[in-house]
């Protein structure tokens, strides 16, 4: 599933074509993806103009000139890409395509139909069921050491269950939590309430660190993602330890290997040596 670094890289390649341009024509091949589209979706988008878009956690949000926002999320397998010019044939899993007004086509693909669209009003995101008990962004003033640690505090679960709990920080996934455990030399296992303090300020800067590095690489692609101009991702090949399972750990002065476990269904990548 893309996570944050990718939603960014998106939601940066979208920016330029889409903000401040008009939709003049919205093509929908089908009533649902994830969940039923809107009513009269097509008809409710035509028109309107795109004043902004921005990104909370793994959600795209664009904010439309009638004081309606356009929701998307990714799910497991969606994509946009641009096209310069008027729709082409459209591919099998090719479901929703923007035009805007500049002669650009924005083609969201899914082939999972994993992702979701949704309308909703401006002045009530902060109400919806989906956005309303986010945490802070990770790469936002609001996530630091103090407000990690408040988070934490008296929490029993896993340190990688807790910060994959969106309530904790916003937007963080399974290949991110790795590697940013990895560099705080934080066992994944450790219960989060032994966090708080200084093992806390390690974790902010490694998630930020690893954030900020993702988002410079384009993200990491894994089977489907690409980013919005069609490239793929290359964080994938600064990953340190997710995917390394039986690989030497690589961390300074440790001659440890990267080991592989399971935790809440999702593998875990660490060094048992150096991340305690």
């Amino acid at each position: 599933m893309p996570e944050l670094p990718e939603v960014e890289t998106v939601c940066r390649g979208l920016r330029p074509k889409m903000e401040g341009r008009r939709l003049v024509t919205v093509i929908q091949r089908r009533p649902d993806l994830r969940f039923p589209l809107p009513a009269e979706f097509s008809a409710r988008l035509t028109g309107r103009v795109v004043e902004r878009i921005e990104r909370r956690a793994k959600y795209i949000l664009a904010h439309l000139d009638d004081g309606w926002t356009l929701m998307a999320h990714l799910g497991m397998s969606g994509r946009m890409t641009l096209i310069d010019g008027p729709p082409t044939t459209a591919a099998k899993h090719d479901h929703i395509e923007f035009l805007t007004d500049d002669g650009t086509t924005i083609r969201y693909n899914d082939a999972r139909r994993f992702g979701f669209m949704e309308l909703i009003e401006t002045s009530a995101l902060g109400a919806h069921p989906m956005l309303r008990d986010l945490g802070p962004e990770p790469l936002s003033n609001a996530f630091n050491a103090v407000a990690l640690s408040a988070a934490l505090h008296g929490r029993r679960s896993p340190i990688k269950a807790a910060l994959l709990d969106q309530k904790t920080v916003a937007g963080l996934g399974n290949i991110y939590v790795c590697e940013a455990l990895f560099r705080a030399a934080i066992s994944p296992k450790r219960s989060a309430h032994t966090i708080p303090g200084r093992r806390a300020e390690r974790l902010v800067t490694a998630i930020r660190d690893v954030l900020t590095a993702a988002i410079a690489a384009g993200g990491s692609s894994l089977r489907d993602y690409v980013q919005a101009d069609g490239e793929l991702g290359y964080f994938q090949h600064n990953w340190r330890v997710y995917g390394h399972e039986g690989d030497p750990c690589g961390y300074t002065g440790c001659e440890g290997t990267i080991g592989r476990i399971v935790q809440s269904g999702r593998s875990t990548f660490y060094c048992g040596k150096h991340q305690r």
